[in-house]
């Protein structure tokens, strides 16, 4: 039975906390619905009714786009799935509005001191929690984690800063046409997350 919250309780975040993956959802008027698996430890509870999670470079930016294009003024609309692929089984969503931040504005530097800054970051995702929902998860497989992929921090690390600022600055449509504002700035990132 799908049970719904006002904001995220102690047991949900400890939940949270244990999942190597989590989903996202958006979407905008006259465009694609887009959803993408997150991995990394790239996932944050700012509080019972906020979140937020690391961004990094990818081939699109459709979050970014579908979030203002569906802005209503406190952010558009965004979807979170985490399930939890161990025992005991559960699905959580998180049902809010998003807005990305990026290391050029205001409030970026206290937003990034909640994350270990990855090779290639180029926003934080903010999202503020409308409703949270759990139901049963009995139909999700019990999966282990066997490794995270280096692949995308090793194609960040592939480009001096300039290059890899040049390549992204040239991307700002969604793949329905949808505006995007990218970054100006390379983040090498933290100490010991470069990859081999």
């Amino acid at each position: 039975m799908a049970e719904f919250f006002d904001a995220l309780t102690d047991d949900h975040a400890a939940m949270i906390g244990k999942q190597s993956v989590f989903f996202v959802a958006t979407a905008a008027a006259d465009a694609r619905i887009n959803l993408s698996p997150k991995g990394y430890d790239a996932f944050r509870i700012l509080s019972p009714t906020q979140v937020a999670y690391l961004d990094l470079g990818g081939s699109g930016n459709e979050t970014h786009a579908h979030l203002t294009a569906d802005d209503n003024g406190s952010g558009g609309r965004i979807t979170i799935m985490v399930c939890n692929f161990q025992q005991p089984a559960l699905i959580l969503r998180i049902y809010g509005r998003g807005r990305p931040v990026l290391p050029q504005d205001e409030g970026w530097e206290a937003l990034a001191e909640h994350f270990t800054l990855l090779p290639g970051t180029r926003q934080i995702f903010v999202i503020d929690i409308e409703s949270v929902q759990t139901s049963c998860g009995w139909g999700v497989p019990v999966m282990a984690l066997e490794a995270e992929r280096k692949t995308l921090l090793k194609a960040h690390t592939r480009l001096d800063g300039e290059a890899w600022v040049e390549k992204v600055t040239g991307r700002t449509t969604s793949i329905d046409g949808l505006p995007t504002r990218p970054t100006d700035r390379y983040i090498e990132g933290a100490p010991g997350t470069r990859p081999d």
